[in-house]
């Protein structure tokens, strides 16, 4: 199988690992903060790939190269999950992987912008279309008179998040085809850890054991252990294909989240979370035909 087909592969797995990881920090997140969450979720996931990556050597890279792989990697799994943690607070995860969604169209628009992936009518099509999905069910939350400040406060960190993971997805690729994708993951994950245990340490986090059940931290555990290995695919997709037709598949996460959330969490499946799921698969065949 050609790369690019393994890439594309890739993103399927990323977009359903996506999802599911959003159900399980709508699970766990009432019992530790967004940001606590964020860095046990990665302190779990460098404690899984350390031994991976000191068995085949420890990453090399130039000088210069350090500092901008340790800032992408605080953007991609610091401020990108914080954010999204943040969200779940205050917006179900169907609605959260809805708006998530939007990274897609995000990364189309900075690729053109930035000369780095030429534009595509049909993608660029496929994105508007689930775009369309995404404010079908935004907008059924502002009908149903649900748009208070805590509702626009978890859609804005959603949307925040998305652009977060936009920017990362662009910028990645010059080091991801100049390095090991096994380096280049671990060694960003490992800087979001350290910028993470701040974060937790103005929730508190420190001050004692935090007060999880044994499903919470299952519920971590899984977090944790299924991101590592979905940012390796997501980070093996970028180095084998376009960024914007390997984000497209984050289409799968809100019907991955729909349907997680309704079986585990007894999340309603609205009229408008199902036409915004219907619209964003759409988008998505469109878009990869």
């Amino acid at each position: 199988m050609s790369p690019y087909r393994l890439a594309i592969l890739a993103a399927v797995g990323t977009g359903v690992q996506v999802g599911a990881a959003i159900v399980a920090t709508r699970f766990a997140v009432g019992q530790v903060g967004p940001g606590s969450l964020a860095l046990l979720r990665y302190a779990v996931g460098c404690l899984f790939l350390a031994p991976v990556v000191l068995s085949s050597g420890l990453p090399r890279f130039r000088a210069r190269d350090v500092a901008p792989i340790a800032i992408l990697g605080i953007l991609q799994f610091g401020v990108l999950v914080a954010l999204l943690n943040l969200s779940l607070q205050y917006i179900p995860a169907a609605r959260a992987s809805l708006l998530f969604a939007t990274f897609p169209l995000m990364t189309l628009l900075l690729g053109a912008a930035t000369r780095r992936e030429p534009p595509s009518a049909r993608v660029a099509f496929g994105v508007t279309v689930s775009i369309l999905g995404v404010g079908l069910t935004l907008g059924e939350g502002v009908v149903a008179g649900a748009g208070g400040p805590d509702e626009w406060l978890g859609a804005a960190a959603a949307l925040g998040s998305a652009f977060t993971g936009a920017l990362c997805s662009v910028l990645y690729r010059p080091y991801l085809q100049r390095y090991p994708t096994l380096s280049v993951g671990f060694t960003a994950m490992a800087a979001s850890v350290g910028f993470l245990a701040l974060v937790a340490a103005g929730e508190g986090l420190f001050a004692g054991w935090p007060e999880v059940d044994p499903a919470g931290w299952a519920a971590i555990l899984f977090i944790g252990l299924s991101s590592a290995v979905g940012y390796l695919l997501w980070l093996f997709a970028l180095r084998h294909a376009p960024p914007t037709r390997v984000t497209m598949f984050l289409g799968l996460s809100p019907v991955t989240a729909a349907l997680l959330g309704s079986a585990l969490l007894g999340e309603p499946l609205t009229a408008g979370t199902v036409g915004g799921l219907v619209l964003v698969v759409t988008g998505l065949g469109l878009a990869l035909r």
